[in-house]
């Protein structure tokens, strides 16, 4: 393999977790903070969702953070431009606790590392759905710094998101590296093994499979850390 750079996904690749554990028990988190400044729980969670549809379908032309507030305005009117700093405040304190409901594995840290040791540039191409706050937490928990990787991605600083092609081919150009000379691990079948229609190589981790299309794995390298490392 000519191979340089490594794309890794976060969450249920570097970070161990139930996804519908993960985002209901966050879920549950924001809606009680969100409470008390007259936020409906139900209306809250459906807002949300609608503002990570509209981050989903963006096309580039706006950052994915303006996207998701542009539709929760649309949903809850100006005022909630002011109610801002809770959010931001949320996910400084009380999204801490959401650790909870993610894994650890060492072997996530420890083959980011050896990977950087051995020369490859990594990259944390995880989807963009979240403030960089939050991510820089999560990446974390997973026992790793963001300054490790030479980007990551996150609603700040991104315009697409996955399973978009634009979103791996907005991250290539950014780093300046061509789709060959890239390898992308993830756990989810639908949005990281789609890198291949682009001429990049893939690995499927399968300690936290998605495979919602129930997909025949088998066409992919796929397998554990460990395996990772003896392909490379």
């Amino acid at each position: 393999m000519d191979i340089n750079t490594i794309l890794f996904d976060l969450d249920g690749t570097l970070l161990p977790m139930d996804q519908e554990k993960f985002v209901n028990g966050y879920f549950k988190m924001l809606a009680a903070k969100l409470a008390p400044y007259g936020y409906e729980p139900q209306q809250l969670i459906n807002a949300i969702l609608a503002g990570i549809e509209a981050m989903i379908k963006n096309d580039g032309s706006q950052l994915n953070e303006d996207a998701f507030w542009k539709r929760f305005v649309e949903i809850y009117g100006d005022k909630v431009l002011t109610d801002k700093p809770v959010f931001e405040d949320f996910y400084k304190n009380e999204f801490q606790d959401a650790r909870s409901f993610c894994g650890f594995n060492p072997k996530a840290a420890e083959t980011v590392r050896s990977l950087k040791d051995k020369g490859y540039r990594v990259v944390l191409a995880t989807n963009p759905l979240f403030p960089s706050i939050a991510t820089e937490s999560r990446i974390r928990w997973a026992g790793l710094e963001p300054s490790e990787f030479d980007l990551y991605t996150t609603y700040e600083n991104t315009s697409y998101c996955k399973p978009n092609l634009d979103y791996y081919r907005d991250i290539l150009k950014r780093i300046d590296c061509r789709p060959e000379e890239c390898l992308m691990v993830g756990n989810d079948v639908g949005e990281d093994m789609v890198v291949e229609a682009l001429g990049m190589q893939v690995f499927l981790l399968t300690d936290c499979l998605i495979n919602t299309q129930k997909k025949d794995i088998t066409a992919y390298p796929h397998g554990s850390f460990e395996q990772l490392l003896s392909m490379l």
